[in-house]
């Protein structure tokens, strides 16, 4: 995403350093962020800041988000719940650059437990600098709204 974008980030209190931290250098990076936070000594659920992020994705008040908690697995869990809302937990540069690419992702989900800083940076400079490929990949992400919807993917046009 070459162009600045509009950035939803949430954390449980497992993940609100991180989150700050991501904040900022989203800020540095020219994009406009929101932050939906937990106070690191206050346990939150999960699934708040994951309803958060999604519904401004939903109503289009952040073209993307980023979620962390522990593992990212929970907040993942969550996000996909709400309707517009694709989130992929990422560990490593190529799926969070394939997450962009073939999946249109437009929810990111980290660990804080398990990546460090530094990685977290780097995953969401991929997430946020990788555009959608479309083509073959738009068909499979249009049978995943057929899902959303409640339509049996497979009577989903292929072409």
């Amino acid at each position: 995403m070459s162009t600045p974008a509009r950035v939803a980030v949430g954390a449980d209190h497992r993940g609100s350093d991180a989150a700050q931290a991501i904040a900022e250098a989203l800020r540095r990076a020219g994009h406009e962020v929101t932050i939906f936070d937990s106070n690191p000594d206050t346990p939150c659920d999960y699934p708040e800041p994951a309803w958060k992020v999604g519904q401004a994705i939903r109503q289009g008040q952040a073209d993307r988000g980023v979620l962390i908690c522990g593992t990212g697995i929970g907040m993942s869990m969550a996000a996909n719940k709400i309707h517009g809302v694709r989130a992929a937990v990422v560990h490593d540069e190529m799926t969070s650059q394939l997450s962009r690419a073939h999946n249109d992702a437009n929810v990111i989900c980290l660990s804080a437990d398990l990546l460090g800083a530094r990685l977290m940076d780097k995953l969401i400079e991929v997430f946020m600098n990788t555009e959608f490929e479309g083509g073959r990949h738009a068909r499979r992400v249009n049978k995943i709204n057929a899902i959303e919807q409640n339509n049996d993917p497979a009577a989903t046009p292929t072409c």
